[in-house]
C-alpha cells in the first residue's frame, strides 16, 4: 500500500512545478491615462454599428452540417461584416491542438486585417476543468468540486495557471470560469460537481485563487452565473430557475463569492437566467405561462444589484441568451435590447448561426438594436460605456495592444505544442486529483482491496468508457505497482432499460463469480434516484445481494455526491467527483471523444491501497428516504476518513 501522502512536501512541489511548467504573462496593469486616451480615441472614430458589434458574440460550433474546425470563409466575412467583437468556441471546434491553434489564428487574423476596425476578438471558451472540458487534448483536471474536497487553494491556484497557460497558448484569451455558484441544493441538475462547495467563504476562497491564477497568464476569467445558480432545480438550458430570496439572504450565501472576486479584481462576470422575484417585481407573460423576468434581463438585478449594491464596474456578459429560459420567452432581438437596458455588455450567443442563410436573424437583432437607440428606447451613452469597458479589458489583457506586433502561427503552434497537456501539468493534475479522493464509508476494513492472484473482481457502471477506464487502470497497477497482483475482472453497464436483479441472471452470475464488487455511480439529476428509477435500484439491489454472499463491495461515486444516501447498503464509499472515462471511448456530456478525466483512474488506485484518500466532503450531504432529500443529515461537511481503520 502507498505511504500517506506529506502535504507539506506536496505543496512545495506543486508550487515548484508550477513555476518551472507555466509561462508567467504580465498581470494586467490599472487601467492608465494611456489606455484611457486610445479607449476615447477609438471610441469617437466608432459607428454605432462597431459599437454594437463589440457586443455580439455568437459561436459557430457547427457550420453547414459539420463541425466548424477550420475557418469558413463564409464566418470570417460574417466577423468582418458585423465587426464582431468576440466569439465562443466549444468541443466541436477544438479537436486537438495543431488544429486549435491554426483556426484561433485564422479567427484573431480575420480582424487584424482589417484596417477599418483592427480592434482584436475575444476568443472565449468554457474551460472549467472536470466534466466541462472544452479543449479536445490538454490537461483535464479533476474540476471544482475535486479541489473543493482538497481544501487546497494551492492547488485550486494552480488549476487556474495550468487552465490559463494552456489556452494563451492556443491563443484563446477569455476562459469563461471559475463557476462561483455555491451548490447547497441536492437536487441542482445543472451544477453540481461545477461548483466548489456549499460552504460560501470556501467557494469565494478557492474561487478568488484560480482566478488568480488563470489571469496570471494573461487569460481573462469569468465569474459565473451571477446572482448565483446553485440552489436551484431546475436547469436555465431548458426552463426558467427561481431563487425566492431576499437580497438579505443574498448576501448571506449566493453573492458572497461574487463580492470577494468582484474586490479582488475579476476580469468579467456572466449573469444566469435567474427568476428573482424578491429583487425584481417585472413578470414575463408567454405562452409558458407567468414567470419573473430573469436575471440577465434585469435592471434591477445587473445595474441595481451587481454594479450599484456589491460595486463591480467591469464587464458583464450573458450566458447564451439561446438557451431555453431565454428563447422560450422572448424574440432574440428583445433578449439582447433587455440585456443591453439592464446594464449588461455583451450578449453571448443572441442566435443561432450554422449557415450563411442564418445571417438574416443576426441583421434583424442588429436592425432592432439601431432601431431602439434612434427611438430612446436604448440610450446610444449606455452602448458607449460597455464598449469602453470592452475595450478597456482588452487593452490591459493585451489583447488590444497599441501597436500590432501579431504572433506568427508557426511561434504559436510551438507553444501550444510545449505547453498543452505538458509532463509538467499532467503531474499537477494527478496530485491534486488524488488529494480530492474522499472516503466517507469504510465498514468492516472493507478498502483497501487486497485479492489474491486470480481472484475476480467485478466493475459495474452507467456507460461503457466508465468500466474501460476503470478496467485499463486495474490493468496498469498489476503491471506496475506490484500491490495487486493478476486478477480476472468482469464488467457491466447499467442504465435506464436494466432490469430489477431477478429478472436479470446475467448480472446475478457475475455477481456470484465475483469475489470484490466496484459499483461506479453518476447521477446529476435527483429524480433519476427514485426507487423506480435504474440508477437507484440497480445498484441498490447488487450492494444487499454483495452484501448477502459476504463480497466486499464499493460504491465509487462518480458525479455529485449526495448518491452516498441513497446507497446506504455499500460497505464502502469513496468519492471522486467525476464521471469521464477512457479516452478512447465516447463523452457525450462534452461532444468530445478525446477528453478523458483523470477522477476514475484515481479512484481505482485509491480503491486497490495505492494511497490513502485525504478529501474532506466540500458539501453537507442530506438523507435520502422515500424517494426525497430529508432535512437533517447522513454526512457532514468536511466528514472523511484519512486512514484505512474505520
Amino acid at each position: 500500500m502507498g505511504q500517506k501522502l506529506n502535504w507539506t512536501a506536496t505543496l512545495g512541489l506543486t508550487t515548484a512545478l508550477l513555476a518551472a511548467s507555466l509561462p508567467m504573462q504580465p498581470v494586467a496593469a490599472e487601467t492608465t491615462a494611456s489606455v484611457t486616451e486610445r479607449v476615447d480615441t477609438q471610441l469617437e472614430q466608432m459607428t454605432l454599428e462597431q459599437k454594437i458589434g463589440q457586443m455580439i458574440m455568437p459561436d459557430f460550433r457547427l457550420w453547414d452540417g459539420a463541425n466548424h474546425t477550420k475557418l469558413a470563409p463564409e464566418v470570417g466575412r460574417i466577423i468582418d461584416r458585423f465587426d464582431l467583437g468576440g466569439v465562443i468556441l466549444f468541443a466541436e471546434n477544438v479537436s486537438e491542438t495543431e488544429q486549435t491553434t491554426k483556426l484561433v489564428h485564422d479567427l484573431r487574423e480575420v480582424v487584424e486585417q482589417d484596417p477599418s476596425n483592427d480592434i482584436p476578438l475575444f476568443v472565449t471558451i468554457d474551460q472549467e476543468g472536470g466534466i466541462v472540458t472544452r479543449l479536445g487534448t490538454g490537461t483535464n483536471l479533476p474540476g471544482n468540486m475535486a479541489l473543493g474536497a482538497t481544501r487546497s487553494s494551492a492547488y485550486a491556484e494552480a488549476a487556474g495557471g495550468i487552465i490559463g497557460s494552456e489556452l494563451h497558448a492556443l491563443g484563446i484569451n477569455v476562459n469563461f470560469g471559475p463557476v462561483l455558484d455555491v451548490n447547497n441544493n441536492p437536487g441542482n441538475p445543472v451544477i453540481g460537481v461545477r461548483s466548489f462547495s456549499s460552504d460560501p467563504n470556501l467557494v469565494g476562497e478557492l474561487g478568488s485563487a484560480m482566478t488568480q491564477g488563470i489571469q496570471e497568464q494573461g487569460v481573462a476569467a469569468t465569474a459565473k452565473h451571477f446572482p448565483g445558480h446553485g440552489d436551484t432545480a431546475v436547469d436555465s438550458h431548458y426552463g426558467l430557475p427561481v431563487v425566492d430570496k431576499s437580497l438579505a439572504e443574498l448576501k448571506q450565501l449566493e453573492l458572497i463569492p461574487f463580492k470577494r472576486a468582484i474586490d479582488e479584481g475579476i476580469d468579467m462576470v456572466m449573469t444566469g437566467h435567474i427568476g428573482m422575484p424578491q429583487i425584481e417585481d417585472e413578470v414575463v407573460e408567454s405562452k409558458q405561462g407567468t414567470f419573473p423576468l430573469p436575471a440577465t434581463l434585469s435592471d434591477d438585478v445587473i445595474t441595481g444589484v451587481l454594479r450599484e449594491e456589491l460595486g463591480y464596474q467591469g464587464l458583464v456578459i450573458t450566458d447564451a441568451l439561446n438557451m431555453q429560459a431565454i428563447a422560450d420567452n422572448f424574440t432574440e432581438s428583445e433578449a439582447v435590447i433587455k440585456t443591453f437596458k439592464a446594464g449588461v455588455d455583451i450578449a453571448l450567443m443572441p442566435t443561432i448561426l450554422r449557415s450563411a442563410s442564418d445571417v438574416t436573424k443576426l441583421e434583424t437583432i442588429f436592425d432592432d438594436v439601431i432601431k431602439a437607440v434612434e427611438s430612446g428606447d436604448l440610450k446610444e451613452a449606455d452602448i458607449d460605456r460597455s464598449v469602453e469597458r470592452i475595450l478597456t479589458l482588452k487593452a490591459t489583457r493585451g489583447i488590444w495592444k497599441e501597436t500590432n506586433d501579431p504572433v506568427t502561427l508557426e511561434e504559436q503552434l510551438n507553444e501550444a505544442k510545449s505547453v498543452v497537456g505538458s509532463p509538467e501539468h499532467k503531474v499537477l493534475e494527478r496530485q491534486m486529483t488524488e488529494a480530492a479522493v474522499t472516503l466517507v464509508r469504510n465498514d468492516r476494513k472493507t478498502l483497501p482491496f487486497k485479492p489474491k492472484k486470480g481472484q475476480t473482481v467485478l466493475v459495474l457502471s452507467p456507460t461503457k468508457d466508465q468500466t474501460d477506464s476503470m478496467v485499463k487502470t486495474i490493468r496498469s497497477l498489476e503491471k506496475n505497482a506490484g500491490n495487486l497482483k493478476l486478477v480476472n475482472v468482469l464488467t457491466e453497464n447499467y442504465g435506464a432499460s436494466t432490469p430489477h436483479l431477478n429478472q436479470n441472471p446475467a448480472l446475478q452470475e457475475k455477481i456470484n463469480q465475483a469475489d470484490y464488487l466496484i459499483v461506479g455511480s453518476n447521477v446529476n439529476n435527483s429524480a433519476k434516484l427514485g426507487t423506480s428509477s435504474a440508477d437507484h435500484y440497480v445498484p441498490a439491489e447488487v450492494f444487499r445481494q454483495a452484501n448477502r454472499t459476504g463480497k466486499k463491495s464499493v460504491l465509487l461515486s462518480l458525479r455529485n455526491p449526495y448518491d452516498v444516501a441513497v446507497q446506504p447498503d455499500a460497505d464502502a464509499q469513496l468519492l471522486v467527483y467525476g464521471f469521464k472515462g477512457d479516452p478512447n471511448g465516447p463523452d457525450s456530456e462534452a461532444g468530445n471523444t478525446k477528453s478523458a478525466g483523470p477522477n476514475l483512474p484515481a479512484g481505482i488506485r485509491a480503491i486497490f491501497g495505492e494511497f490513502v484518500p485525504q478529501g474532506k466532503l466540500p458539501v453537507d450531504v442530506p438523507k435520502f428516504k422515500d424517494g426525497t432529500f430529508q432535512t437533517d443529515l447522513y454526512r457532514e461537511f468536511g466528514d472523511g476518513f484519512r486512514n484505512w481503520n474505520k
